[in-house]
């Protein structure tokens, strides 16, 4: 008989059982098989929080296949993913198959290829039932609180909200800064440039302070700056101190789980969903002409930043080769994880460095090669030699000012000659300055008083939220994303642009959640929950005992906030539009429903207009009536183009009209989304020609 191989992905399947060959059968778990039940809180808190676990109701058949394929294997390993939840899963499906908690029956794998998958197999060990209870501790966590506070904003706010132990933390970083931006007082302040000319090419200096070298904190108003700008006029500019330096810049380490969401944003506009979802179809294989199906990158849902040695020998071998033993450090570059973080894996970098993403980007979708292409790139130049840079300083003494000016010149590139990090913020380049020594008289080309003001915090962005996540212990790699897209689609926050701007409701939630929970929603306690799951995670902690120090606390909490609030409802402020209500002449707002935002009337129920928000509108007119048209989404969530003069008007089309009309029937020639033109007449002879 063959031994059983159980994975989490169908994906994999294939992959895994192509490098085990015969003797081996595999198949995936798709995932959990058994979870809490949502009907309600499951878990009995009187009797140690034990959690009542049911098999999951659309898994009934698979449960059956796998109970039939252990009881006819020679053995069953389980190789669900290399973290927590893998681990738990590993532990359900043992519980289920009715497995010895004592054999060595677990397996990993931290890369999809045929040495990772083999290394897994050559070494099994037990379940790791510290790291189950740690996964059981943020689940039962998670279920306590969301399971309480969710329908106390139903009650209290309204229905359909939702309350997390980690995202509500997230979201009030978002509420919180966009509060310092209310209350930030804009002052004016000004600043004096002089363009000069040396050696026939100029470049910019800026005031500094006095010549004497002490410095001018502020030119508080136009008036001060003009007596600077005076008492400069006629006045030599003269080179007084030159410093030249040399300036090392060492390349960022190679990617973990919230850096690759970071970078991947700033250079790719990808979501960290959507990054993740990227990452997960790298990781599980891709089929590669002439190789096959094959994992490209290490497991992505890491905090590691260790290197293999084999890998790290790979590397160096093909810089060398390709750049010149010169690109390489020294000596090897290594890269220190952060306190707390799980070590079990390496950095996310690729499984084969002579899989190159040139060599290899006919086999992958653009989006694929994109993260592929970004991953391998920062792997590489992680332990490539830093970039050498010729730095020079100068002093300008200007009757009783100093100006200073800095530029540098690249001496070695180094890393940048494959890669440079993605920054968030604009950044002012520094560029060469001209040949200059101590005593030169420079022109003066022009001289520019300029006029700010002191800017506010900037709102988030997704990278910089994750960033903050990340820096203050909050969540762990394979939460970022979920948070991201809860707070999100809960209407909690939405895009502004790049910024995350919270919503009136999301301030709402926030200052709720806050005024009676709000150790519970508290950053630096937050980070400490995540400390002591990492202890339960090593043995250190039992994670009953940690449960039952949080829900003291918690239900105290919860009891006291039903209590001052019995009765009593939030009420949400709407947010005003510029939209005149042609039915009562009432301006409306826009409000939020399960299909997205709407104006409706302020005057319900006695007027009951409703219409979507104006900014949806397209440019072309509906094709029936002439009136405008508007993105619209239907009750199964597909987004279609509907006539705003509905119900009079029943116009809907999945693309935008083109103001063509169709030669074979006569009906109206649209155009979808990847810009093909089409009949939107499904008959059409035709349908399936480009018009």
């Amino acid at each position: 008989m063959a031994k059983l191989v159980i994975v989490e992905s169908p994906t994999k399947v294939k992959s895994v059982k192509k490098y085990l060959g015969t003797g081996y059968d595999v198949m995936a778990s798709m995932g959990h098989i058994r979870d809490l039940p949502k009907s309600k809180l499951g878990v009995d808190i009187e009797n140690g929080f034990k959690p009542q676990y049911i098999n999951m109701a659309d898994k009934k058949s698979l449960i059956k296949s796998l109970k039939e394929a252990a009881t006819n294997s020679d053995g069953v390993y389980l190789a669900t993913d290399p973290d927590r939840e893998g681990e738990a899963i590993s532990w359900h499906l043992a519980q289920i198959l009715e497995l010895d908690l004592n054999e060595a029956n677990r397996i990993t794998f931290n890369e999809i290829t045929e040495k990772g998958i083999k290394s897994g197999v050559s070494a099994p060990r037990k379940i790791d039932l510290n790291l189950v209870d740690a996964q059981q501790a943020r689940r039962v966590l998670d279920r306590i609180v969301g399971y309480k506070l969710s329908p106390f904003l139903w009650r209290k706010v309204k229905s359909g909200l939702s309350a997390g132990r980690v995202q509500t933390v997230a979201l009030r970083l978002v509420v919180e800064r966009e509060r310092e931006i209310e209350k930030f007082e804009s002052e004016e302040y000004w600043s004096i440039d002089a363009k000069l000319i040396a050696s026939r090419k100029s470049f910019m200096a800026k005031l500094f302070g006095y010549a004497d070298g002490k410095k001018i904190d502020t030119v508080p108003n136009a008036d001060e700056a003009q007596k600077i700008v005076d008492a400069l006029e006629s006045k030599e500019y003269i080179v007084s101190d030159i410093k030249k330096g040399i300036r090392n810049r060492q390349p960022s380490p190679p990617f973990i789980t919230s850096t690759l969401q970071q970078e991947a944003s700033r250079k790719l506009g990808f979501t960290g969903q959507r990054t993740m979802r990227i990452a997960q179809q790298l990781y599980e294989g891709v089929d590669i002409p002439g190789i096959g199906t094959v994992g490209l990158i290490t497991y992505m849902r890491t905090d590691s930043l260790r290197i293999s040695e084999e890998a790290r020998t790979a590397a160096n071998s093909f810089i060398a080769n390709t750049y010149g033993s010169n690109y390489l450090p020294k000596s090897p570059r290594y890269f220190k994880t952060k306190n707390g973080a799980q070590d079990a894996h390496e950095a996310i970098r690729p499984t084969n460095i002579s899989l190159t993403p040139s060599s290899i980007s006919g086999a992958l979708s653009t989006e694929q090669y994109k993260l592929y292409k970004l991953i391998w790139e920062r792997f590489i130049a992680s332990l490539m030699a830093a970039c050498v840079q010729n730095t020079v300083a100068a002093n300008i003494t200007c009757g009783d000012y100093l100006f200073k000016a800095s530029g540098n010149t690249v001496k070695f590139d180094g890393f940048t000659v494959l890669y440079e990090e993605g920054k968030d913020d604009d950044e002012a380049a520094e560029t060469a300055l001209p040949e200059m020594n101590i005593g030169d008289v420079l022109k003066l080309k022009e001289l520019t008083p300029n006029q700010h003001f002191t800017q506010p915090p900037a709102r988030y962005t997704e990278p910089t939220l994750i960033k903050a996540l990340d820096e203050n212990g909050i969540g762990r790699p394979s939460t970022y994303a979920p948070i991201m897209s809860n707070i999100l689609q809960r209407d909690y926050i939405e895009r502004e642009k790049k910024s995350l701007k919270p919503t009136k409701l999301g301030m709402v939630v926030v200052d709720l959640i806050t005024e009676y929970f709000k150790r519970i929603v508290d950053v630096k306690f937050t980070a400490g929950l995540e400390v002591q799951l990492d202890k339960i995670g090593i043995g250190e902690l039992n994670w009953i005992d940690t449960i039952e120090d949080f829900y003291k606390d918690f239900d105290a909490l919860y009891k006291k906030a039903e209590s001052s609030l019995d009765g009593k409802r939030v009420k949400v402020p709407d947010v005003e539009s510029d939209v005149v209500c042609e039915k009562c002449g009432r301006t409306m707002v826009i409000k939020s429903g399960r299909f997205g935002k709407f104006l409706a009337c302020p005057g319900y129920p006695s007027c009951k207009n409703t219409k979507p928000v104006p900014e949806d509108e397209v440019k072309e007119p509906c094709p029936k009536c002439g009136a405008k048209l508007v993105k619209r989404i239907s009750k199964k969530g597909k987004k279609f183009f509907g006539c705003s003069n509905y119900p009079k008007c029943d116009f809907a089309s999945p693309g935008v009209p083109t103001g063509e009309v169709c030669k074979e029937c006569g009906s109206y020639i649209i155009k979808g989304l990847r810009g093909r033109k089409y009949c939107m007449n499904s008959e059409c002879v035709s349908r399936n020609k480009k018009a």
